[in-house]
């Protein structure tokens, strides 16, 4: 169980088969070690096995009980070094506010014409769906379809806003989003196995820190069990906590 595992075991669930190469980069990281953050990330390029430039995600284990609604985490942050994805918009909006948008950047502008795509064809070519708070009426059929894919707009993630061209732009510039699961887990893509040391690092730095910072003030003793990191099909590295300013 996910409860049980280190913070980043969940990477086996994307890995098929562990072939001679995972397990030749495996042996690089001592899995009973808490690395500094400067020799994780420095890790986390050396073991990447993937032939295209994978991904590299952090991931962390909380003290929550997210039975509790004061305990559940969810927010969203703009990396300082941008994802390395481009990711696909739309804005559900009408009048101003859908010029707006177009104006912004997005790649599609609608509304009661695109949610009607999305409930009849199960079109989701997109990747982040904002919406301006008079559509979320007509959004609320389309739960069952938007939910389980984590595209459902949320106040709380900034895609609920009427500043929609600010949202955009964070959308663009790298913002993710984050939210704990019923482990108490939180994890995100912070960036690509070809960034530098220093933008993973500053990328690693300020999800940390926003997690830090988002510690409900009900949980007591330690609050951060576990960090991770790992590119695509890449070995788990435990970071020691330590190596984040609290």
């Amino acid at each position: 169980m996910w409860e049980r595992e280190s913070a980043f075991d969940h990477i086996g669930r994307y890995i098929m088969k562990k072939g001679k190469k995972y397990l030749e980069v495996s042996n690089k990281v001592d899995k009973s070690k808490l690395y500094s953050l400067d020799e994780a990330v420095k890790l986390v390029k050396e073991t990447s096995t993937s032939k295209f430039d994978g991904s590299v995600e952090i991931a962390m284990r909380l003290n929550l009980d997210t039975r509790k609604s004061d305990q559940q985490l969810r927010g969203a942050i703009v990396l300082p070094s941008g994802t390395g994805k481009e990711k696909k918009v739309l804005v559900i909006a009408k009048g101003d506010k859908a010029n707006e948008a177009k104006e912004a950047g997005a790649d599609f502008v609608g509304d009661i014409d695109i949610l009607e795509k999305i409930e009849k064809e199960n079109w989701l070519d997109f990747d982040v769906m904002i919406a301006t708070p008079d559509m979320m009426p007509l959004l609320g059929k389309l739960g069952k379809i938007l939910g389980p894919k984590g595209l459902m707009p949320n106040p709380k993630t900034g895609t609920v806003t009427v500043d929609v061209k600010k949202s955009i732009s964070d959308v663009k510039k790298g913002r993710v989003e984050y939210k704990t699961d019923s482990y108490g887990n939180v994890h995100a893509l912070v960036g690509k196995v070809s960034f530098t040391e220093e933008q993973l690092l500053n990328n690693i730095k300020a999800f940390v820190s926003i997690i830090l910072k988002s510690k409900p003030s009900v949980v007591k003793g330690i609050y951060v069990k576990n960090v991770s990191i790992a590119s695509t099909m890449g070995p788990g590295i435990k970071i020691d906590i330590n190596s984040f300013d609290k």
